[in-house]
């Protein structure tokens, strides 16, 4: 049945979805890449909460889609931005996803790695180091207490607080040392983040990189690897080059995935996206192909699914979670499309329509008439007749 989708100048457009959804085999673990999806939560859509409150969290639904990951043979990247960390989800309920997801990782047999930040501390004019290392060590030691390996992320208050590439020295090398199990390193930039603009000490992001080589330099037996999240896949290239050996390079480019999961005849990185949210059976199925070496059918597979990333990941980025939500919503893998603080509210109809049909196309959703119903749902609820 014909949808009337909108155009941003206002017109309609017909579109016919399709009948059949894709299909992908599941299976066995991957050999040649370890590939981690950063994963959304589902929100609660009967809490009586506020955009600037607490969140609350549906547990089942966002433990059931972890499942559905794992069984895809994928890692999970837990409590990353993706999960709308400092974007609605809140310290203590960080806190308890993570512990949460950890037992369920246990019990699946699947892979996790959760993200460490300093989200619990707000940066004023007479924040210390010393506190941004705290505050630090709170969430290290969660993660680590939970049986998950740690992803020390960027943190905006490091970033407020910090004179220069001294600081972040100090600061990470204090955690390093610390850490029990290696860690992953990761390098947010501003388009995911503002807050983070400068980080490294420097917005010169050679002086940057130099700096965040350093950091690992001085302590290689404690990184287990570096997610990068600059949407520059040349710099990406430039920067894996130089890593100590044994080193990962994880891409965090939502933009250049393919061909940097890829590699060429130098290396290649591994992956921890949150395209990979959506994306989960199908590039489940692409990282599979690769394995066997077949790096053409490899692309094959993954490359059509850069213009639906593109269009999620489209300025302002930081927002492309609503379309990570909005899709699984669409797939049938939470019965609402409700986000914590209100953030179903970020994108527009147009973004929306595009998103759908481009994901239709793809074939990813599980019940294309589900997800044709849904659709239409919500154009009712924004006015649009069919």
């Amino acid at each position: 049945m014909t949808l009337h989708l909108p155009n941003p100048d206002g017109t309609l457009r017909a579109y016919e979805p399709r009948s059949e959804p894709m299909t992908v085999s599941g299976g066995s673990a991957f050999t040649s890449r370890t590939v981690f999806s950063a994963a959304h939560v589902v929100a609660d859509p009967f809490a009586d909460t506020t955009p600037d409150g607490p969140a609350a969290v549906d547990w089942d639904a966002t433990l059931a889609f972890r499942r559905h990951l794992w069984s895809h043979g994928l890692g999970v990247a837990e409590a990353m931005d993706t999960a709308q960390r400092g974007m609605g989800l809140d310290w203590p309920t960080a806190a308890e996803l993570i512990r949460r997801s950890a037992a369920e990782a246990k019990h699946a047999g699947g892979r996790i790695a959760c993200g460490v930040g300093t989200d619990q501390l707000t940066a004023t004019a007479t924040t210390t180091l010393a506190e941004v290392r705290t505050a630090y060590e709170e969430q290290l030691a969660v993660v680590e207490e939970s049986g998950a390996q740690a992803i020390l992320m960027a943190s905006r208050a490091l970033a407020a607080t910090a004179q220069g590439p001294d600081d972040y020295l100090d600061v990470y090398g204090h955690l390093l040392r610390q850490a029990t199990e290696p860690v992953i390193l990761h390098w947010l930039g501003p388009m995911f983040d503002p807050a983070l603009e400068g980080y490294w000490g420097s917005s010169d992001l050679d002086a940057a990189t130099d700096t965040f080589l350093e950091v690992i330099a001085a302590h290689p037996d404690k990184v287990d690897g570096i997610k990068v999240s600059l949407l520059d896949a040349r710099r990406e290239v430039d920067l894996r080059r130089r890593l100590p050996q044994g080193v990962r390079c994880y891409t965090g480019d939502d933009f250049n995935y393919p061909e940097l999961i890829a590699g060429d005849d130098q290396g290649f990185s591994h992956a921890l996206l949150g395209i990979f949210d959506p994306l989960g059976p199908l590039a489940a199925e692409a990282v599979r192909v690769l394995d066997t070496g077949n790096v053409d059918g490899f692309r094959e597979l993954l490359d059509p699914t850069v213009e639906l990333s593109r269009h999620l990941f489209q300025t302002p980025t930081r927002y492309y979670k609503t379309g990570v939500v909005f899709l699984a919503w669409l797939s049938g893998h939470q019965s609402h499309f409700t986000m914590v603080g209100g953030l179903q509210s970020a994108r527009s109809l147009p973004h929306f329509a595009r998103a759908y049909e481009l994901a239709d196309g793809l074939g990813l959703f599980p019940d294309p008439k589900l997800a044709q119903e849904r659709m239409r749902n919500l154009l009712s609820l924004y006015g649009v007749n069919q």
